[in-house]
């Protein structure tokens, strides 16, 4: 099984990281469903900007992680070109 994770753009200009097994069907969700993330359902559409994959979840959760709480704005801008 395959690991991801993403960075989406909000239409409001921010940035949302989140993992998944499923890019296609998880942007789909951010953007049209309940089942998307309660931060991006207010700030839709979102534009996903940036994908990465990993062979195991737990490192693709140690990625998220570390984009989530170690990066600052700047640094995931850069990442994403956003």
């Amino acid at each position: 099984m395959e690991h991801f994770v993403y960075i989406l753009k909000c239409c409001d200009g921010t940035l949302y990281t989140g993992y998944t097994t499923d890019v296609e069907r998880r942007l789909k969700e951010h953007n049209s469903s309940d089942r998307g993330a309660k931060y991006t359902r207010g700030r839709r559409p979102c534009v996903l900007v940036h994908i990465e994959q990993f062979p195991s979840k737990e490192e693709a959760l140690k990625r998220e992680y570390f984009i989530k709480h170690k990066m600052s704005h700047e640094e995931k801008a850069a990442l994403t070109g956003a």
